[in-house]
């Protein structure tokens, strides 16, 4: 920060005169002629990459965002924040890619298979793992879910190795401007912004969904109405992993 000036303080010597200038002056100068040189500016360079990069950021935001949408249901239903969300992540994954390569069943139709997949795999989670810790302190939650954290990490490593892999599979691209956009990227998008609306009407449009919204609201309230919280809560992390797998 600059400092404000101050006056100077003589010194005299029986020969000389000396002038002591305190350094706060002296930072002063440096800042009145550091802000005299000219600043640079944005360049068009600049520009044009971020308007070449912005297209595909938000493409991307979208499948990021039902990957985090997952996360919140199961925060905002049971409290329970599920480490084991990145994994099941990794498995939607490698469960398109084999289905790609072994079956030869197109990607984008075979999330409908790991969705499934996905539902099934969180109720197994809910009933193995977290049931039993639900209305513990969090960190027991936390423990629990980072254990199935840690059994898929093994188990993945074990299966497919660490190698990277690649799924070969073009779906065109087109231009915006300056810009070319995947198609891939423009799919997933689609699929995203399809799973989240089906999502919002799942939840108030139908009996089910109310009741997911019930117990998040007042479980206890819920159960004095009647409300299996047992089977909505299951439901809830299998949709939340289901999310999760399709991103």
């Amino acid at each position: 920060m600059c400092a404000p000036p101050t006056h100077s303080t003589p010194f005299r010597h029986p020969k000389y005169t000396f002038i002591l200038e305190h350094p706060l002056r002296t930072n002063l100068r440096g800042c009145l002629s550091s802000s005299n040189e000219t600043q640079p500016g944005v360049t068009m360079q600049q520009i044009n990459l971020l308007l070449t990069s912005l297209p595909d950021g938000i493409l991307l935001g979208f499948v990021y965002g039902l990957a985090a949408m997952g996360l919140t249901l199961i925060w905002g239903v049971m409290n329970v924040i599920n480490l084991a969300h990145g994994p099941i992540i990794a498995l939607g994954m490698f469960g398109t890619f084999f289905l790609f390569l072994k079956m030869g069943i197109n990607p984008y139709l075979g999330l409908f298979l790991v969705a499934i997949l996905g539902l099934l795999l969180g109720v197994v989670i809910y009933f193995a793992a977290v049931h039993r810790v639900i209305n513990a302190p969090h960190l027991s939650s936390l423990l629990a879910t980072f254990s199935v954290n840690m059994i898929i990490i093994g188990i993945g490593t074990a299966a497919f190795t660490t190698s990277p892999y690649n799924v070969d599979f073009n779906m065109g691209s087109f231009q915006l401007g300056n810009t070319t956009v995947l198609g891939t990227r423009l799919i997933a998008a689609v699929i995203s912004i399809s799973f989240t609306a089906g999502l919002y009407l799942f939840l108030y449009r139908t009996r089910p969904g109310k009741y997911i919204r019930a117990v998040a609201n007042n479980r206890d309230a819920a159960e004095l109405m009647g409300i299996p919280s047992t089977q909505i809560l299951a439901l809830s992390f299998g949709i939340g992993t289901m999310l999760a797998a399709v991103s």
